[in-house]
């Protein structure tokens, strides 16, 4: 049998890519050497090249200046997601730190420059940590002209119209309430005026080539996410693209205007050139991370990924429709082994709702024991990607099932599917669950006496609750950085999201009792299969107490539980060994307990 290092991709890429303002370079972040570092390769093909790669810093979100000789980028150290701002020559050099306080959260604006590259946009807590501020620093004299989010708005950095003018921003509340304001550059004082209202999400993602209109995405109109066109000549918002889905981005330049789709978890992409109708390029069935389009509306970067290879950068030439691969990071395994397709799923819970998911089956006869994976979030999505480092993978050449159900709370199902688990956690999600895994144990080929549950995040929160409250389920468990306790999550959130988790979530002192009730930790006593708990130490979202609470309770009752801190890791993994490792760990946990005659 292959060991899950051979199903490892030769490096992952965060979800962001970036095309020189000629688009003969495209800039991304990979960890093919160990850390994320800045990477730019030629579009036409040829060696890619390292400009950044810190010792303990990930690089995330990477953007071009105007004239192509510099790029900006945004970095954290150990995952602890206090964003600093870098520039570099386009041609290498030393990075040099724009941000000015370390214990603080900077981030980039989408388009970060206007055309010109006088003004550099961000946003950043460094006035306060509970809010996130605009700025928009003028780099000839270095004046800050910074903004305030009135009320208990934070405001994301957006995107620069083509004639330089204006600025569009989002101002935050929630995953389904936000507003779109505008900033007249000509006046960078002046307070952003908002243009949306009525509660709902407004999502700026992109101008008219004329730069009379902005796009963006909203759900004013209904259940699905629609990509409208808002006019600064007379305020208006309109329709731009729907379908019966979410819509993902919508793009213009040139005579190129492109949006994608997310079909019940695929990314479909469209083209219409000129006045002509839209096309559909050929691509392989999966997901559209990250998406730039050159200013001439030839040419599309993509940050490409597929449910049997993994992410990739690629160029998509919308002339031709030709796709070439940038980058190769397919694992050795895949040029032995035939990777298995997942196919969509869908059952009726008990409250009458279609959940749907995505099923892997072992090559065979089967039965087999099946891993339930609960997706992160919780507003997220299981789509067609390649999980994990190859974990799903690596399981499905061992003989073990995978069955990822997209319960309340995941999104690409309508804005009240999604909402269903707003102060709700560990409620109609845990139905939701305990139906899937009936689901799933009623198939022929599944021997539903070996089922175990595993998620990371939000999917460790829902493990630990299936694994406390419905124990009588499961043959072992897995919790990646999941919270335990509900009230010490919500009383140590980060700063600046403290507003949304009062809205998501709740109030731990409120509801401190509500959460109590809603908390793994609370019947922990109930939990008897195997658990490996994965945490890191540097984690700013689920701090590690909230795994040191569970696993000191179980190991006080004598539970077969086994736990791992990584030191240098935060929410996930930026250290591509430490990724390595842990996936390892979770593929040889979930063999041993549900195969262990191999």
């Amino acid at each position: 049998m292959l060991d899950l290092t051979a199903f490892v991709p030769k490096a992952r890429f965060q979800p962001g890519v970036a095309l020189s303002p000629d688009a003969t370079k495209v800039a991304y972040s990979s960890n093919v050497s160990s850390h994320y570092g800045l990477w730019v390769a030629p579009v036409r093909g040829g060696e890619p090249r390292c400009l950044v790669e810190f010792p303990d810093q990930a690089v995330r979100q990477i953007a071009w200046a105007p004239d192509g000789r510099s790029l900006v980028f945004m970095a954290d150290r150990d995952g602890d997601e206090q964003y600093q701002i870098y520039r570099i020559p386009a041609d290498g050099g030393t990075p040099e730190k724009l941000s000015a306080a370390d214990n603080r959260q900077y981030r980039l604006a989408a388009d970060p420059y206007d055309p010109n590259g006088r003004y550099l946009i961000y946003a950043a807590n460094d006035r306060d940590e509970t809010v996130q501020d605009l700025i928009i620093r003028d780099l000839h004299d270095g004046r800050e002209h910074r903004h305030i989010p009135v009320g208990k708005a934070s405001y994301q950095a957006g995107r620069v119209s083509p004639d330089g003018r204006w600025l569009v921003v989002e101002g935050f509340n929630s995953n389904i309430d936000s507003d779109c304001y505008l900033v007249d550059l000509a006046k960078p004082d002046a307070d952003p005026v908002k243009v949306t209202d009525g509660s709902a999400h407004f999502d700026p993602v992109g101008w008219t080539a004329d730069s009379r209109a902005f796009y963006l995405l909203t759900t004013v109109w209904g259940e699905f996410i629609a990509g409208a066109r808002y006019s600064l000549d007379d305020h208006s918002l309109r329709p731009a693209v729907t379908a019966d889905w979410d819509i993902e981005t919508v793009r213009e330049a040139g005579e190129t205007l492109l949006w994608i789709v997310n079909e019940n978890g695929r990314s479909v992409l469209n083209v219409r050139r000129g006045g002509n109708a839209p096309t559909q390029p050929v691509l392989p069935p999966g997901v559209i991370n990250a998406i730039d389009l050159s200013s001439n509306g030839t040419i599309a970067a993509l940050h490409l990924e597929t449910a049997t290879r993994s992410a990739e950068i690629a160029v998509l030439d919308l002339t031709s429709g030709r796709l070439t691969y940038i980058t190769d990071s397919r694992p050795p395994a895949l040029a032995t082994i035939e990777p298995i397709e997942p196919q969509t799923v869908t059952f009726t819970a008990r409250d009458g709702r279609d959940i749907h998911g995505l099923l892997y089956r072992p090559h065979g006869e089967g039965p087999f024991p099946v891993v339930m994976w609960i997706h992160g979030g919780p507003e997220a999505q299981e789509r067609f990607t390649y999980e994990r480092s190859g974990l799903y993978q690596y399981l499905l050449n061992q003989g073990i099932a995978i069955y990822a159900p997209n319960a309340a709370g995941s999104t690409g199902y309508g804005v009240t599917f999604r909402t269903l688990i707003y102060r709700d956690w560990g409620g109609v999600d845990l139905r939701d669950f305990e139906d899937a895994a009936a689901y799933v144990s009623s198939l022929s080929w599944i021997d539903s006496d070996r089922l175990a549950v595993a998620g990371a995040s939000y999917g460790g929160f829902g493990a630990l609750s299936c694994l406390t409250r419905l124990p009588d389920l499961w043959s072992a468990g897995v919790s990646l950085y999941g919270p335990s306790n509900l009230v010490t999550l919500a009383a140590a959130c980060p700063p600046t999201w403290r507003a949304f988790v009062n809205i998501i979530l709740g109030d731990p002192v409120a509801d401190a009792q509500f959460l109590t009730e809603r908390s793994p930790i609370t019947y922990v006593d109930q939990l008897t299969a195997p658990l490996l708990v994965i945490q890191g130490a540097r984690d700013p979202r689920v701090p590690q107490d909230e795994a040191d609470q569970l696993v000191d309770k179980l190991r006080g009752r004598d539970v077969d539980v086994r736990y791992i801190v990584y030191e240098d890791e935060g929410h996930g993994f930026t250290n591509r060994d430490n990724e390595i490792a842990a996936y390892k760990q979770v593929g040889d946990f979930l063999i041993s307990r549900l195969k262990p005659e191999t």
